[in-house]
């Protein structure tokens, strides 16, 4: 007689803990999600994303129920990412393993996640900060200036940027590609998804003070940077174009200002000097508006911004050939100047001139001739740019068949690369093996509590992994 199983639920909630040597609160975080998972009848799990702890945070995580995702890359971001790969929940909840969050009450992140939001960022600053659970400068220059910052520059409604406790849709996530590996991550996912147009909401939450004895691994001026960083080269317009027309127009306005004669301001008097400011200004101004295009257009291409219509529509009206005419009117503008300048110096006998006359001639020269140039060049390379995204394509799928390897390739493995596909004792030496040598993936080794005196199981992004997503195996908490 046939035994028929019963599926198991669906997985809907993974809570995920990014961890590095947390053993001091790592068991106490575990515990409060899991009550969450029972007290609120949430089908779900506990994913532990260790980062190389060497204490005893892997063996709590495993001895608490929890499943563990191993990264191979340091970093926060590597962490996590590695963890909502692993997850099996259709719906992600992450917080650090710190215990300054309560993982008792996620229930306003899990109602906004069931409404439809893509996105639940923690607002620590409206829900309430303990004294003590914040550094002052995190608090009040820190959190605020590049929250401020990213709200300008991506026209976002996050108010806390930087909140660690944050929900979201597992796949919605993962279809933004999040690729910082640091600090930045968290930047990056509320930058992202306001890019792509996610739905995303804000609920209170609160922060307590950490329980762990050591320093705390975020550095506020490094960390901060990068966050900063990150901002910037996520918005050419801001890092490039408006710097870049604002130096445009002021060298503009001042040298159509000196190019007659020269200037006072009471005492102040304004010559070709300040002229020369002027034309450079324009210079490295143009240079810059330059850069914002060429960088919106590869970061389009790559796939690191989403497709811009003002830009599309920019590109559709200007060929190569109209920035080649328009450069070579510039180019030849400023040669004819050079001309006339020429002549007045043979006037001379090519002798000794005055400065403060000739100087308003050649300036403008200069100028004309160097914008012409760069215009010329530039035009070349946005078609460069142009035939670049049009010619990226996926890997062929004759090449991916050949070398054995499915839908399934593995998490951040390269195809055709062995050292991406280790054994189970070498990922992790000392855990039961009941999988031999498994191919598992180098970035993600998953391991669960098993039913049966099998062990620990390995489960890869291979039709083992899909089984569990689905619910046909593993524990699942709640």
């Amino acid at each position: 007689m046939t035994r028929s199983r019963t599926p198991a639920p669906t997985c809907e909630l993974s809570i995920v803990m990014p961890c590095l040597n947390e053993a001091e609160t790592l068991a106490s975080c575990i515990v409060k999600a899991q009550r969450f998972l029972h007290e609120h009848q949430v089908v779900g799990e506990v994913v532990i994303a260790d980062n190389g702890s060497t204490d005893e945070s892997p063996a709590i995580a495993l001895a608490h129920g929890a499943r563990l995702a191993i990264a191979r890359s340091r970093g926060y971001g590597s962490a996590l990412m590695t963890g909502i790969r692993a997850a099996r929940g259709r719906y992600v909840i992450m917080g650090d393993a710190d215990d300054s969050y309560d993982f008792t009450r996620l229930q306003p992140f899990l109602d906004e996640l069931r409404a439809g939001a893509d996105l639940v960022m923690g607002n620590r600053f409206s829900g309430g900060i303990a004294p003590g659970a914040m550094p002052p400068l995190h608090r009040y220059l820190g959190n605020p200036v590049l929250t401020a910052i990213g709200r300008i520059f991506f026209r976002s409604n996050v108010r806390d940027f930087h909140c660690g406790l944050r929900g979201f849709d597992r796949d919605a996530i993962l279809g933004l590609d999040l690729r910082t590996t640091g600090m930045e991550f968290a930047s990056e996912m509320v930058v992202r998804a306001t890019l792509h147009g996610l739905t995303i909401r804000e609920v209170p939450t609160t922060l307590s003070v950490d329980g762990r004895s050591r320093p705390p691994y975020l550095r506020s001026w490094r960390d901060g940077w990068r966050h900063l960083r990150f901002l910037l080269l996520f918005s050419p317009r801001w890092l490039f174009l408006y710097p870049g027309l604002l130096l445009m127009i002021i060298g503009l306005l001042a040298g159509l200002w000196l190019l007659p004669a020269q200037r006072s301001i009471g005492p102040v008097t304004f010559d070709i000097h300040t002229l020369l400011y002027a034309a450079a200004a324009i210079v490295v101004g143009f240079q810059a508006v330059l850069f914002a295009i060429f960088t919106k257009i590869f970061a389009i291409s790559a796939q690191l911004l989403p497709p811009d219509r003002r830009l599309e529509r920019f590109l559709s009206r200007v060929s190569l050939e109209a920035g080649l005419i328009l450069g070579g009117v510039l180019l030849l503008s400023g040669l004819i100047i050079s001309v006339v300048a020429l002549l007045l110096w043979s006037r001379e006998s090519f002798g000794a001139l005055i400065p403060t006359a000739m100087l308003r001639v050649i300036i403008p020269a200069v100028t004309l001739l160097i914008l012409g140039a760069q215009l010329i060049w530039s035009s070349f390379f946005l078609s460069i740019l142009g035939m670049r995204g049009s010619i990226m394509s996926q890997p062929n799928p004759e090449e991916v068949a050949h070398l054995g390897l499915g839908e399934e390739a593995l998490i951040g493995a390269q195809p055709g690369n062995p050292d991406d596909r280790l054994s189970v004792d070498e990922q992790w030496p000392g855990v039961p093996q009941s999988t031999g040598n498994l191919p598992v993936d180098k970035e993600v080794l998953d391991l669960t509590a098993s039913r049966g005196p099998l062990g620990a199981e390995a489960v890869t992004g291979s039709a083992a992994a899909q089984a569990q997503r689905t619910g046909e195996s593993g524990p699942i908490q709640g």
